[in-house]
């Protein structure tokens, strides 16, 4: 009952995570536009890994796709490909785990091969959900790095001299939406893939033959033994 409970319940969360992950990755707003002291009439703006989109004060929202391989950094171009290997292994994972249920019956599936797909899953899993957050937070860093160059004065280690002289600012941008979606489903794809772990370990426990040894005392006479055996095939008769 423990080892059922354990497999679904990594199965549900992997999904749970896998759906989140992907939704983060096709998400547009993995950064916006920092609107503290911004005026109302301004442009807001967001980011994505595949778009950059503009609204303008009448509603009208403008985006400009961002499908090209060439021309950006190769950090942003690692949290792209992070974020594909998070998905294309959760995808596997989630069908792997789904066949290894044992409430899932495929002909004559033998508990040990179900014990294998269970583990292979839960590490399928551990690693989508590491290439996920490991995105985002490479994503985060880079916005991190963006607002202390445009805030703060590097060679004073205080605010700009733009703002303190009453200029405005450049762009500055801070967390979107998309980053934490993407945190909270690899959390949850690494959480289910620790249950799927926790449920092989019970599953092979339980599939591990246990086979009996017979051992013969050292100081008993093998003649005796064997005479006793050829009388028992071969009795006289009277």
């Amino acid at each position: 009952m423990a080892i059922s409970m354990l497999q679904n319940g990594g199965f549900v969360l992997g999904l749970n995570g896998l759906a989140a992950v992907i939704a983060a990755t096709v998400m547009n707003n993995w950064s916006t536009k920092d609107r503290q002291g911004d005026v109302v009439t301004s442009v807001y703006t967001y980011k994505g890994l595949w778009q950059d989109c503009e609204v303008s004060t009448s509603g009208f929202t403008e985006c400009r796709p961002l499908y090209g391989l060439l021309g950006y950094t190769g950090q942003f171009q690692a949290v792209r490909a992070l974020m594909i290997i998070a998905v294309v292994m959760g995808v596997i994972a989630t069908g792997i785990s789904l066949f290894s249920l044992k409430c899932f019956k495929i002909g004559n599936t033998e508990d040990s091969s179900k014990a294998k797909m269970t583990l292979t899953a839960g590490i399928m899993f551990i690693i989508a959900g590491f290439c996920a957050i490991a995105g985002a937070s490479v994503y985060a860093y880079q916005i991190v790095a963006s607002f202390r160059r445009t805030v703060y004065n590097p060679n004073y280690g205080g605010m700009s001299q733009m703002e303190g002289m009453g200029m405005q600012m450049a762009t500055t941008y801070t967390f979107g939406p998309a980053l934490f979606v993407a945190w909270i489903g690899g959390g949850l794809l690494q959480i289910g893939g620790v249950l799927k772990c926790m449920a092989f370990k019970g599953m092979h426990n339980e599939t591990t033959p246990y086979k009996a040894v017979a051992y013969r005392a050292t100081g008993q006479p093998k003649v005796a033994e064997e005479g006793s055996e050829r009388g028992l095939r071969d009795p006289k008769y009277v």
